[in-house]
């Protein structure tokens, strides 16, 4: 057997363990540096492994560590449970609803509203759907709504927080997008390489996100109308002053513009807007009475898990990236991209079936610490936008997150759903926002400048 064919049998061993490992319920981080480094010892064994890739792993952790970019993950992380534990988040449903729920289809209207500020605030998608599950599931259903609308309403708009800036899957895909932009050039001989930042990432995604929300609030609004019965007017609506009014949509506002404002402008980078919206958050969720020192440290230990279930991974991917390029798997996967029927536009296609049915099994971060860095770099050479690439890979992610029978965000919803609440329900209710995410999709493959066009006009 040539060194070639070796090197394809372990590489198949290798996403063969990694696919049992995750089967098996073990921690995703153990799973993709465990099973790299018994593919890679067995590889050393049989003598077709070079030991000197693992000699690069410390150079890795240390880039991860020096990576302020990555300071951005746990701050939006506190910002979003911050908001979520101190009820600003009901606060704000409350006040929505009171505006609208006069009107037909009005509570799923401030349904997609909120979800969309939600978004705009955290960029956490668990927490969005539990807590618009929680919140407005149950009135919904005693004014009369429809199982099947109210409970796609909720899931949709929870998922926005992924293509919506400041999205931690936005932040997350700039790192890798840009580290891959800058491999696919140094290998085409360019030594001055270009750089894309997550700035650029959270500029190129906010036409599409704003979109979906606009397609979201369509849909709702034509069933409302052609069937009232499914969406009626709330019976006895709470009705509020202008001043309960702004007390509670005011500080998501302020929020949104402190951070994705002072990011846009180019007045502050990701990370440091991050910290201006956690500090935002704390800040408002004291000025309302919310935060005591027992709340402050339930914030804190539950984004210290968060946060280190990330960086865990990150360096779980990381080794497993280091053992697929020793056994040749990046060499292997430009041969198989660039030799697809359609060119750049095969391969692309290719990539977002990929993502997507990874999508069912894996989360988002395993999908783009392990998927990304290994097609991006070919992607990218064969001429791909890196800002488009990263807007349509989290329309992707997003909707196979929605997609039955494995979507997240049902699973989501399901843990807190009422009983007299089917998984049916759920599952068919999510079928026509399903469609307006792959409309989207279609729409930025159609018309890149949707992703490209406020990038180029802010940043040049």
């Amino acid at each position: 057997m040539s060194l070639h064919d070796q090197h394809v049998l372990m590489l198949c061993l290798l996403l063969l363990g990694l696919f049992a490992g995750l089967a098996s319920g073990f921690p995703v981080a153990f799973v993709l540096g465990g099973v790299a480094l018994l593919v890679a010892g067995l590889g050393m064994a049989l003598g077709n492994f070079d030991p000197s890739f693992l000699e690069a792993f410390p150079n890795r952790i240390f880039g991860v560590m020096t990576n302020e970019t990555l300071v951005a993950v746990p701050l939006f992380v506190f910002m979003g449970i911050m908001l979520e534990r101190s009820r600003i988040a009901e606060s704000l449903l409350e006040a929505v609803a009171s505006l609208f729920g006069r009107k037909r289809g009005g509570l799923v209207v401030a349904v997609l509203l909120v979800g969309a500020l939600l978004a705009a605030s955290t960029g956490i998608v668990g927490a969005t759907v539990v807590a618009m599950g929680l919140i407005s599931l149950p009135t919904m259903l005693r004014n009369g709504y429809c199982p099947r609308l109210a409970s796609g309403a909720i899931c949709a708009s929870g998922t926005l927080g992924q293509v919506i800036p400041p999205s931690i899957v936005l932040v997350l895909l700039g790192d890798q997008l840009g580290n891959a932009y800058q491999q696919s050039q140094l290998k085409q001989g360019i030594f001055a390489p270009e750089s894309v930042s997550v700035s650029d990432l959270f500029a190129g995604a906010l036409l599409p996100g704003l979109g979906l929300v606009a397609l979201y609030l369509g849909y709702v609004l034509w069933v409302a109308w052609r069937q009232p019965a499914r969406a009626p007017a709330l019976r006895d609506p709470a009705r509020r002053s202008a001043g309960d009014l702004a007390k509670a949509i005011l500080p998501a506002l302020a929020l949104i513009g402190l951070v994705l404002g002072s990011i846009l402008a180019g007045i502050a980078t990701a990370s440091e807007a991050a910290a201006v919206g956690a500090v935002g958050a704390t800040a408002f969720a004291a000025l309302y009475g919310r935060l005591g020192l027992k709340r402050l440290f339930e914030v804190g230990t539950e984004t210290v898990k968060v946060t280190a279930m990330v960086f865990a991974i990150l360096v779980g991917a990381a080794l497993f990236s280091l053992v697929f390029r020793g056994y040749g798997g990046d060499d292997l996967v430009h041969e198989v991209l660039t030799s697809l029927p359609g060119g750049k536009w095969g391969a692309v296609v290719a990539v977002m079936l990929l993502m997507f049915l990874l999508g069912f099994v894996i989360d988002f971060i395993e999908i783009i610490f392990v998927v990304v860095p290994i097609v991006g770099p070919v992607l990218l050479a064969l001429g791909v936008d890196p800002v488009w690439l990263g807007v349509m890979m989290a329309i992707n992610l997003q909707t196979s997150f929605l997609t039955p029978p494995f979507g997240f965000a049902l699973f989501y919803l399901r843990g807190v759903a009422p009983p007299e609440v089917l998984t049916s329900d759920i599952y068919r209710g999510v079928v026509p926002f399903i469609g307006l995410q792959l409309l989207m999709l279609a729409l930025v493959a159609l018309f890149p400048a949707l992703a490209t066009g406020l990038p180029e006009w802010l940043y040049g």
